[in-house]
């Protein structure tokens, strides 16, 4: 039983260890995974995997719907009476966040804008908040300018997140090689289904069929294996993808 307990411990490391080198952490954690098998795992599953992993953004996703229905302008009327109290960056950045989930991009922008002049000029989450306001709102230049300077002062924040939104605001911009490129060296390093999916999405919506036909199918045999509470997780996912590909009929 120990051996099996052990040997379960380093199965646990070496799934964390791929996840580390195809996300591109610190090597350290590699040393600390194998190391500490247990400690270690446990160590980088609260770290680095359970902040990015798609169950908690799907569970923050489940409380914030639930919060929208029973009060919609709940959020932005409260960021807005906080920032005009105590007109703080801190509150300049909430507000701009509840401006960007509420359809005001262009109002959202305009106020990560404000915040990356002072003191928070290089911090990385308030760029990635102003590259999504100007997705939102079709300025995708300016967006791609934004997520380009993230990657090139931490290739590591938000990999994922990073290399998708790229891709999709050169596909916006009308520069599809560069979209291509993106979304295949995105579906290389992650392999995930928000990838298959996104680059699906642009794909059906570009003409660019036999590509959209194999994502396609490799999306369809990821769903058949997914159980209800994945598929509601994905949900939102899922309608952007049928209407893509029914588009492109």
């Amino acid at each position: 039983m120990p051996f099996a307990g052990l040997g379960l411990h380093f199965l646990v490391a070496l799934f964390f260890a791929v996840h580390a080198v195809r996300t591109g952490q610190q090597m350290y954690w590699l040393i600390i995974l194998f190391s500490f098998p247990l400690l270690g795992s446990a160590a980088y599953f609260l770290v680095i995997y359970l902040p990015d992993s798609r169950l908690q953004h799907g569970a923050r996703k489940i409380v914030s719907a639930a919060a929208k229905t029973l009060d919609p302008t709940r959020e932005l009327r409260e960021a807005r009476e906080a920032f005009d109290y105590t007109p703080t960056a801190q509150n300049q950045m909430r507000l701009a966040s509840a401006l960007l989930e509420s359809g005001q991009a262009a109002d959202a922008a305009a106020n990560f804008e404000a915040c990356l002049k002072g003191p928070f000029a290089s911090d990385p989450e308030i760029k990635l908040g102003a590259a999504r306001a100007y997705f939102s709102c079709g300025r995708y230049m300016e967006a791609i300018q934004h997520l380009e300077e993230i990657r090139s002062a931490d290739a590591n924040f938000r990999p994922e997140s990073i290399a998708l939104l790229i891709a999709q605001s050169f596909g916006g911009a009308g520069r599809r090689r560069e979209a291509q490129t993106e979304f295949e060296k995105a579906l290389t390093r992650f392999g995930s289904f928000e990838c298959r999916a996104e680059y699906a999405i642009w794909a059906a919506t570009s003409g660019e069929r036999e590509i959209a036909a194999k994502l396609q199918i490799e999306l369809q045999q990821s769903m058949d294996r997914w159980n209800r509470v994945t598929r509601e997780l994905n949900m939102p996912l899922i309608r952007r993808l049928n209407a893509a590909f029914e588009m492109a009929k």
